[in-house]
């Protein structure tokens, strides 16, 4: 048999390949995928024909299926413009500003289809679900937290991000009503001052209870709600 030998390893690579848009493409062509396909039945394969590289190329740049899937989340939230943005010049008001960015992304149909299928896999694929969990959490609200210096930055991350998969959830999975059809500057607006306590007030001292010297309504309608509803317990 004549001919050249056939070469092993990654292929050449075309002037498509080599462009300057193509892990833009490939992006693109992955969002469009999981979106359509769900985590499970999406490859890189295919992400790879969408984008019209080869299969190597999708490799190259982002590793594996999971690799791809994270920057396809991250293409939607852009965190390193955003965090700055959601923080503002001052703690005041970043409930409002993190709830608003967040209902916005969701509100977008380019951002929401990929966001769906981020939402709609985690719920039934551990690799999409950690994926959400390391995102949401750590990447966005986690950075959030920190940047504002106050205790349990992470805790205050997990909770903060509670509620905003809680309404992705409801709002736009589930389509619960009536928060399906609800204005989303309601939204922001019912939900801001939730956020704003989670990642700014201090809250109560390690433990979970409140301190000998807590004198908010929570603790004093605590110690006077008895058995039955009658007073009970001493007086602080």
């Amino acid at each position: 048999m004549t001919g050249e030998p056939r070469r092993r390893g990654r292929p050449a690579r075309t002037s498509a390949d080599e462009g300057p848009g193509a892990r833009e493409r490939i992006l693109g062509a992955a969002r469009a995928e999981f979106a359509e396909r769900g985590y499970d039945r999406t490859t890189m394969r295919g992400i790879a024909r969408a984008a019209g590289v080869d299969a190597a190329l999708v490799h190259h740049y982002f590793g594996t299926k999971d690799d791809v899937f994270a920057a396809s989340v991250e293409v939607s939230f852009e965190p390193a413009l955003v965090v700055p943005t959601i923080l503002g010049p001052s703690t005041e008001g970043v409930g409002e500003r993190l709830a608003r960015y967040f209902v916005a992304v969701w509100e977008n149909p380019v951002s929401r289809a990929p966001m769906l299928a981020v939402i709609r896999s985690a719920l039934t694929h551990e690799g999409a679900a950690k994926v959400m969990r390391a995102f949401v959490a750590r990447r966005l609200l986690e950075r959030v937290a920190a940047e504002l210096e106050v205790p349990d930055a992470r805790f205050r991350a997990e909770l903060a991000a509670s509620q905003m998969v809680g309404i992705a959830m409801l709002r736009y999975v589930l389509k619960v009503e009536p928060l399906a059809s609800a204005d989303p500057e309601e939204i922001v607006r019912m939900v801001a001052p939730t956020l704003q306590r989670y990642l700014t007030e201090p809250g109560p001292p390690s433990g979970g209870a409140a301190g000998p010297d807590a004198t908010t309504d929570d603790a004093a309608s605590d110690g006077a709600a008895g058995p039955g509803g009658a007073a009970g317990g001493t007086e602080d």
